[in-house]
Order: C-alpha cells, then structure tokens, then sequence
C-alpha cells in the first residue's frame, strides 16, 4: 500500500508459494499501534522484505509515519501468537482528521499452514474498515504494478500511475461510500413516498412552504421516536431548534410552532415540554397550542409558523455561484449521541441564538437550506438537487470543530449550520457565533464531488438525493 515520502513496495508477500487449496490455519487481525513488541516484530518483516529481499532502503525503511501519533498499526496473529504480516494506515496530510488516509507497508508471510495471500487480503480489508472508523472519505495506496491485480480483486480501482524509486506503481483507491449512504438512509425514499403529492413550483423540496399570498411560511418537522423515548428534554429542545432553522432558512421570522405530542406518561410529556418550551424561549418560537396524547409510543412533531415577504428558496442555486457553510463550530456531542448529534445551541445565550437564526433573513442569499440529518453534504445535494444544477466542495475549506473528524461532521446533525448559495464575491450569511464561508461551488453536472488539496476530485454522491426533481420558476404554493 502507500507511502507518503516516495517509499517503494506497498506489498510484500514472503515465503514460498505455499498451498493455494488447503484451508488456512486460524489468525486474527489486531490492532497493535499501542504494543511495541508487536509493532517491532512488524517492522522486522517490513526490513526483511523492503531492505534485505528488495533492497529498496539502504538500511531502514522507518520514515515521519512511524513516529505520527495518529498512525495505526494492524497485524495478523498466528493461532501461536507469531506476527504473520502488518499495514500502517496514517493520515495523508498534517491534519488527520480531513478524512484523506493512506495505506502504506503492507507486508505478509506464509507459514504454519497460513497462506500468505489470504494473510495480506485480511490485512487490505482491515485497514479499509478501521479508516472508516477514523472517519476516512478517501483511502489510497501506490501499489507496485505486480500487485494491482491483488487490490483489484479487493475491490480497488486503479486511478493513475507513478514511477517510486524507479519501479512503477498503480495508484489504487478504495470506495468509500459513507457519504452517499448516510443521504441515502435518510432521503432517497422521500421521491417515491410523496414526490406524487408535492405541487410543481419554486418550493418544491424544502422544508418550509408559503401559505397562499399571506406573508406566512409554515413547516414541519419530526423528532426521531427513539430520540424523545430515551432523551425527551433534548427531544423537546430539538423540537424547538430544527424548527426555528427551517423558518431561518427560507430567511422568515419566527411566530410560534404548535407541537404533536404523544408519551406513555405524564412525566415523560412534561420532560419533552420542558425541553420544547425551553427551546421556544430562548429562539423567540412560542408555544401556540397543538395535542398531546398519553398511554402510547414517545412521539413528537411541530409545526412552525413565520412570516416574510421574501421566502428564500431552496432552489435558487445556479451553476456558477458560490456555496458557504455558516456553522456554529463551538460544543461539543450530545451525551449518547457520539459522532452524530453536535450540541452547540442549548448552552447559548438566547441572544446569540437568535442572532444566528437572523443570519439567511438578513444576507437574503440565492439559496439556503438548514443541514438536516442527511448532514451537510446531503443537504447541499438536496439544494443542488432543487436548483436542477451540481456541486464542488472544497474538503479543507469546509470549516469544523477541532478534532472532529471530516467524516463524523459531514454527516452529523451540526447543531446550527446553514448551506446557502450566491454570486460569486457576495458575503455569505453570518451571524453571531455562526460565521460563514465559501466552500464551494455549483456546477451544472448533477452530484455532490468533493475537492481535495492535492487536485484530486472524488465522488460524493453520484446524483439526486430524494428524486424529487428539480424546482420550477412557478410559484405554485398551497392555498
């Protein structure tokens, strides 16, 4: 696999052909990173075959990677406790939470009944699964083009060439898809289910709807049942919050929300009503009435209600203007809710709340949605999506809280962030401590890709989150 610092044979594979047929011997892979035996009796294999076989190094084939704190070493144990081979995978550029990963020294040995064959394909498919687990959304290796057969039958593609230290290499890429199947688990049903029942018109997939020619803007939302079962006061908060930003993202002020509220007790309702009331406090969104059911499953839904002159649409984006991320970096995860749920709103004061809420209403920007639980980038899908159009975010522009991995922030639920679209050089909503940066762009081919610092544009969602289809002009809305 790779090496960042020109270092050769990504694979070695030692020892005599060894039985193709016979059945192998058990071993187990691990993580060795904290067990210094282990790693050194790995870093002997890799001088046996990368020093003393291949005479690639002079005397080591030891560079920056070992010494990375974030570099992790995975081994494959014999059933006799012997080190049978071993891969590092380390962050490909000084910031290891990007998400950009490496494989590099991959290395595996025949003997006491274990192909070694079978012990490098354990090996690729451990690092691939503890990447993930690193919230990698991109994972390379230069492999020697005598081994690109081996990673393809992986599952690698092959994505270019390069010549190390005078051998040719292939430069193999592994898919990771978790972008595409956390938009996926989350939205791509919405077409089919209620595409039929949405009118045409320039609101066609947001999460908000002007009511005729009133002024209003009416939305809906539901809390996840698990989330008010297990956690009702921050159920009922959350209520409030995904509320107020559906408002803020069709840039309306808030007039109040009217809840749904089903509980197997009056404790537990009272726990959500806390939680919601709290909410609406602090976002300028009272309570106007709604129903509450006792004796049955956990359950809540609100609706908002806000009034503008404007909406904002979620389909104004067009090929050619610039994407911002306005996001509260600030918090921490919810308790429970690890990798999955930012908190960065009920500790705020209601004054910065409402300051963050005013960002869209005052930028007024071509196009704005609030990040839902298909996380930022299925959110901006869904606005490119809308807006008939694509788009290019730029990875490191992409801002996040420190030491929190790009693959857990993308798909998250931020806390409070906003996508929005404009021409080029018009500032992007801020307000409060939410401050916003361009990201990205459109562009006219349907997807989500992402850019990354060395050039090197992948694939994050390969075309329309929800199939709702695209916006038209129109300004149909409910009557």
């Amino acid at each position: 696999m790779s090496t960042l610092a020109g270092g050769p044979d990504p694979i070695a594979l030692l020892g005599g052909p060894g039985p193709r047929t016979s059945p192998a011997a058990p071993f187990l892979v691990v993580d060795a990173s904290d067990d210094p035996v282990r790693v050194e009796a790995y870093r002997a294999l890799r001088r046996r075959a990368f020093v003393d076989d291949q005479g690639l190094f002079s005397r080591h084939d030891l560079d920056d990677h070992d010494l990375a704190p974030r570099t992790r070493v995975l081994v494959a144990l014999r059933h006799d406790g012997a080190v049978a081979g071993g891969v590092r995978i380390h962050s490909a550029t000084d910031d290891p939470d990007l998400g950009w990963w490496q494989g590099s020294r991959l290395v595996a040995v025949g003997g006491a009944g274990v192909p070694r064959a079978r012990v490098g394909a354990a090996l690729v498919r451990a690092a691939c699964a503890r990447v993930l687990h690193e919230g990698a959304l991109r994972f390379d290796a230069h492999v020697q083009e005598r081994h690109r057969g081996f990673f393809a039958r992986l599952g690698w593609e092959q994505v270019g060439t390069m010549t190390v230290r005078g051998t040719p290499h292939a430069v193999m890429r592994h898919d990771i898809t978790r972008l595409a199947d956390h938009a996926t688990a989350h939205k791509a049903p919405i077409g089919d289910l209620v595409g039929a029942l949405l009118p045409a018109g320039a609101w066609r997939g947001d999460d908000g709807v002007p009511v005729g020619d009133t002024g209003a803007v009416a939305c809906l939302d539901a809390i996840t049942p698990s989330m008010v079962e297990r956690d009702p006061g921050w159920a009922g908060w959350c209520g409030a919050l995904v509320t107020a930003h559906d408002l803020s993202a069709m840039g309306a002020a808030p007039l109040g929300m009217l809840n749904s509220l089903a509980a197997p007790d009056r404790a537990h309702a009272a726990r959500v009503l806390e939680g919601l009331a709290a909410g609406g406090r602090a976002m300028g969104l009272p309570i106007l009435g709604g129903h509450t059911q006792l004796g049955v499953p956990a359950a809540l839904g609100v609706t908002g209600l806000g009034r503008t002159a404007h909406p904002v649409p979620g389909s104004g984006m067009r090929p050619g203007h610039a994407i911002a991320l306005t996001a509260d970096t600030a918090g921490g995860w919810r308790p429970g809710y690890g990798g999955t749920q930012w908190d960065s709103t009920s500790w705020r004061d209601p004054a910065d709340l409402r300051a963050m809420l005013g960002a869209v209403p005052t930028a007024r920007p071509a196009a704005a949605k609030d990040v839902s639980m298909a996380g930022i980038v299925g959110s901006v899908g869904m606005m490119a999506e809308a807006g008939g159009c694509g788009a290019e975010l730029d990875v490191a522009a992409i801002g996040r809280p420190s030491g929190v991995t790009a693959g857990d922030w993308l798909t998250c639920f931020p806390g409070f962030a906003m996508v929005s679209a404009g021409p080029p050089g018009v500032a992007p909503p801020s307000g409060g401590p939410a401050r916003g940066a361009v990201c990205g762009r459109a562009e006219r081919a349907a997807g989500v890709r992402l850019r990354w610092p060395d050039g090197v544009v992948t694939t994050a969602l390969a075309g329309p989150v929800t199939d709702l289809g695209g916006a038209s002009e129109e300004t149909t809305t409910w009557a």
